[in-house]
């Protein structure tokens, strides 16, 4: 069931999806993009590349969301760390809430029938 319609969905559904998914996978951890890119592409339906990411992570650094540190890399080029900040758990708990509300409220309508 391919159609524009639809492709265009689960376009707007990742995108809408990819900022909370991404702070998630890096609360408690300090990582570099493409293991987060790594972490996100494991889920299935949601397509994620490192082009994709990095401009949110851009974003978070100067909103105060995420920390950045450079470290050297042993297996190439210098690596740039992600950690959340307090005000990043903070707004991540905030959208974690607020994404549980609305699964919530769409799940109730699975059992639902019309008559």
């Amino acid at each position: 069931m391919e159609s524009k319609f639809f492709d265009n969905w689960t376009t707007q559904l990742r995108k809408g999806i990819l900022e909370l998914g991404i702070l998630n996978v890096i609360r408690g951890n300090r990582l570099y993009g493409y293991d987060i890119a790594k972490k996100l592409s494991a889920i299935d339906g949601l397509v994620v590349g490192e082009g994709t990411i990095y401009p949110i992570l851009s974003r978070f650094k100067r909103e105060g969301l995420v920390t950045t540190t450079i470290e050297e890399s042993p297996d190439g080029p210098a690596r740039k760390y992600y950690q959340l900040t307090k005000q990043g758990e903070t707004y991540l708990a905030l959208m974690n809430e607020h994404w549980k509300s609305i699964k919530s409220g769409i799940d109730t309508f699975h059992g639902e029938q019309t008559s």
